[in-house]
């Protein structure tokens, strides 16, 4: 039986039923909670109509752009895409790092054509796979990675960074029709497009297996960018530090939100050295952060974050990953004077469903939150009935930022996208105010002897432990259990020192302590058969562990080297 209080919760946060409750506690029903501003035609003619020429862009090592000169770049490159022959809705490689450049070809792409990002860490042979795959007809690259993947990208229009130069220089030369004016005011309606025609075709991080082609329309960039605009307050004032790549859907969410409020975006394209991110926030006064579990990993153990107060930091974005409660709680304590918030999305999804908002971190730490204006989240049984409160079931998402499928996959479209709603994959509870605790990944769950073992559980006993940094759990075939249980370990500061292989500690913890430690935490089936000291987890091009590298890893014989750094 529902509860009267689960009940008056499903209500506010899907509208169903009766009337619901917007982020700010306003009644209102659930029609008026959907967008209702007109549609954009081009997704990119709407992203810049709102920043003021004179206000700067994006801040590159090399300087600031700004508005103005961003609108005459994308204009420029349009020109020259165009000049290149591209019939409409062809699809548009963009390959480089986080840069004017970058932005100017993913927008520009976007205005008649569709753009498709590549993630800049894949080997050649992986990025000339994905370029034949999405059926690119043109590449925009920057030189460097032009050197290194020249081999992939044979029979195909390239345009590179001395092309918009050119372009910008003398748009007349390059064949554009567009000029830096046309991208404000009255001009903006030269850009137009179908609003369901495709934006972007954005390739998945590949967590737990080949990556696929997601569909981004140009309604679903709008209704999530908006949604996200408003329910994070970015105003223009806001000067939002990126560190994650653009071709990945959180980095391209934060381009799209600050660029629609008319904001600024500082580039540090050296996070490898994460006080280099720490310098940029005091020096350009940003106030705004964002990253994945394991930037704030990196910024809490190798910079003076933690230790060095930030005043113009107003906001912190976390999503891509659950950061350990421990290391929020840490977070939180770092820059107190900052708002966190806590978010979950999917590539499916144009970014992000949730966000867990400051005010009710404390009291609801763990959660994912609500789903966004615009966005309902329901949990279902495996027959597809809403289950009650506190019943572990199946996240599902619907809204208007839910992609329409996979490129050229029908059967993983309908699987995924099943009556037009998004099958996140992810296991879950809902509490009677209606805030989501994900429970774990179906695919990530480990079936030992018979029971569903949550991965991630065993991973958040595992970091309570003092020492321990980060913590992956995996299942690996096994006659006897069906799936036994290895978890890897990274040591924190107080943690033993390892060896390259992670073989075994050479420091005060031992796998006996860590065992003892869980077995007073965990029943008998839930214990890990082996565990494995690294010196790091492997990451997929997006910054998430690469549990795939991980079962790779623990199948293989002794003594292979284990890579800390993952493309699939």
């Amino acid at each position: 039986m529902e509860s009267a209080a689960f009940r008056r919760s499903h209500i506010a946060r899907t509208g169903i039923d009766g009337p619901g409750e917007d982020p700010s506690g306003d009644r209102v029903s659930r029609a008026a909670r959907q967008p209702t501003a007109p549609l954009p035609g081009s997704i990119t003619r709407w992203l810049l109509s709102a920043g003021a020429d004179d206000d700067i862009a994006l801040v590159e090592p090399a300087g600031p752009v700004s508005y103005r000169k961003l609108r005459a770049m994308v204009a420029a490159m349009a020109g020259r895409l165009r000049a290149a022959g591209l019939p409409d809705g062809a699809r548009v490689g963009v390959l480089g790092s986080n840069s004017a450049f970058w932005v100017s070809c993913y927008l520009a792409a976007m205005t008649r054509w569709v753009a498709v990002p590549l993630a800049e860490r894949m080997t050649p042979g992986q990025t000339r796979d994905q370029i034949h795959f999405a059926g690119c007809r043109a590449l925009c690259v920057d030189a460097r990675h032009r050197a290194s993947h020249a081999d992939a990208l044979s029979g195909i229009v390239i345009v590179t960074e001395q092309d918009l130069a050119e372009a910008v220089a003398d748009p007349g030369r390059a064949g554009a029709k567009f000029t830096g004016a046309e991208c404000t005011g009255a001009g903006l309606t030269a850009w137009t497009a179908d609003r369901d025609r495709d934006a972007v075709v954005v390739f998945t991080s590949g967590t737990t297996a080949r990556p696929k082609a997601v569909r981004i329309t140009h309604r679903n960039l709008w209704a999530n960018t908006r949604s996200i605009v408003a329910c994070l307050q970015i105003r223009r004032d806001d000067r939002m530090l990126v560190v994650l790549p653009f071709h990945y859907c959180f980095g391209a969410s934060l381009l799209h939100t600050h660029l629609r409020a008319g904001a600024s975006l500082v580039l540090c394209t050296s996070f490898a050295f994460p006080q280099t991110a720490v310098n940029l926030i005091e020096a350009r006064q940003c106030t705004a952060l964002a990253g994945v579990p394991s930037s704030f990993q990196l910024l809490l153990r190798a910079s003076d974050f933690a230790a060095h107060q930030l005043p113009s930091l107003r906001k912190i974005q976390q999503a891509g990953g659950r950061l350990p409660e421990a290391q929020l709680r840490e977070l939180m304590r770092a820059q107190p004077q900052s708002q966190l918030f806590v978010m979950y999305g999917q590539t499916e999804a144009t970014a992000r469903l949730s966000v867990l908002p400051p005010e009710r971190l404390a009291d609801k730490l763990g959660s994912i939150g609500r789903g966004i204006p615009g966005v309902d989240l329901e949990i279902l049984d495996e027959r597809g009935r809403r289950v009650g409160p506190a019943v572990v079931g199946e996240i599902y998402a619907s809204g208007a930022n839910v992609s329409p499928g996979y490129l050229d996959d029908p059967v993983a479209s309908a699987d995924k996208f099943p009556g037009g709603r998004l099958r996140t994959g992810d296991l879950a509870r809902m509490d009677e105010e209606g805030f989501i605790y994900i429970v774990d990944r179906r695919d990530d769950f480990i079936k030992s002897w018979g029971r569903r073992v949550s991965s991630l559980e065993i991973e958040n006993c595992a970091l309570q432990m003092p020492g321990i940094l980060e913590a992956a759990a995996i299942g690996v075939p096994d006659d006897a259990a069906g799936e036994a249980i290895e978890l890897f370990l990274v040591p924190g500061p107080a943690g033993p020192l390892t060896e390259a292989r992670g073989r075994g500690p050479a420091g005060p913890l031992t796998d006996a302590q860590v065992q003892g430690f869980l077995r007073e935490r965990l029943p008998k089936y839930m214990l890990p058969r082996r565990i494995h000291w690294v010196p790091a987890l492997p990451m997929n091009v997006n910054g998430k562990v690469s549990k795939a590298s991980l079962r790779q890893r623990a199948t293989e014989p002794d003594g292979a080297p284990m890579p800390m750094e993952t493309t699939t």
